[in-house]
């Protein structure tokens, strides 16, 4: 939805060298569409520029709906999060090969976060899935984080994590703030038991305090209901802020820039993780402010937290409460 509604602001307001160009289409297709829908669009007015998730530009492609033939340019996006995962890998493939022709386009391959990236680089060449002449554009590669990010730590015990969050979150007044709280484990599912993301939620609503306000973005909430999370934060961000609890389904491809303080409530599996997560504050326009990054851990995670700082060069200070 955000890569939409940027491509259409870009296509309505063409640079002064593009002024002679042909007036350009964006079309979105998006998890849940209506295929009758975009059916009668592509038959009306063929779109020059295509925005979808895999599965739904897939699904499209199977029914013989839209076709890649002249395909002059594929934007693969988060592609090392497509390839980790074992429902978009195979689609992914089939797009790159079976749906398009790597001699007709060129192929964009973009993320934060490509670990071996000659590796992959590699890879692309011997699956065909783009030409030999392929080029790596690393863009800062010396510091992987914006220098205006403030990395902290509190130690606590788990039972104590709650209580302590909301010391931290007395303690900043965040501007605006997104909290990341693990996905519910398959076991607590089977038992019934209510998600931590809910349950933190509640905690937060029941305190006394300004966090009677509080959002909600997981991967069990549909499409509509996403869209309608993050259409509420926008609203609300330029008057009082915003708090919202989220699981790693945030940490990707959302774009508030309002954003001040990030709090891994959870700690990330892995040091991308952690990279994504902080991804979401420091950025443009207010990228010059000072924002925080701060992670409540065990003692048994302090390691797992100086392993991040290692591998993505940079330094965390404890806060003592």
């Amino acid at each position: 939805m955000q890569v939409t509604k940027v491509a259409r602001m870009l296509a309505a307001n063409p640079s002064e060298h593009e002024s002679g160009l042909k007036s350009c289409t964006v079309m979105a297709l998006l998890d849940g569409g209506m295929l009758k829908r975009h059916k009668s669009w592509l038959k009306a007015e063929p779109p020059t520029i295509v925005v979808a998730t895999i599965g739904s530009l897939c699904q499209m492609l199977e029914k013989h709906i839209l076709k890649l033939d002249t395909c002059q340019v594929l934007v693969v996006d988060e592609v090392d999060f497509m390839f980790n995962s074992s429902k978009e890998v195979s689609s992914l493939k089939r797009l790159l090969t079976s749906y398009s022709s790597s001699k007709n386009r060129q192929t964009i391959f973009a993320s934060a976060s490509i670990p071996q990236h000659r590796r992959f680089l590699y890879d692309c060449m011997q699956q065909k899935w783009t030409r030999a002449d392929v080029v790596h554009v690393h863009v800062n590669s010396v510091e992987p984080m914006p220098s205006c990010l403030h990395h902290r730590f509190v130690v606590c015990n788990r039972t104590e994590k709650n209580p302590m969050l909301l010391s931290l979150l007395q303690t900043d007044s965040p501007g605006s703030a997104i909290i990341f709280v693990s996905e519910q484990s398959g076991k607590s599912k089977k038992a019934g038991s209510a998600p931590p993301t809910t349950l933190l939620v509640d905690f937060l609503k029941s305190s006394r305090g300004r966090f009677s306000d509080v959002s909600l973005l997981e991967e069990d909430m549909n499409f509509n209901q996403r869209a309608a999370s993050l259409s509420e934060l926008r609203g609300g961000g330029g008057g009082g802020g915003y708090l919202l609890v989220a699981t790693d389904i945030a940490a990707r491809g959302v774009d508030l820039p309002e954003t001040t303080h990030i709090y891994n409530f959870d700690i990330p599996k892995d040091a991308v993780n952690y990279l994504h997560r902080a991804g979401r504050t420091g950025r443009k326009p207010f990228s010059d402010k000072k924002c925080f990054v701060t992670s409540i851990i065990t003692v048994e995670e302090r390691f797992v937290l100086q392993r991040f700082e290692n591998e993505l060069m940079f330094c965390c200070e404890q806060l003592f409460f």
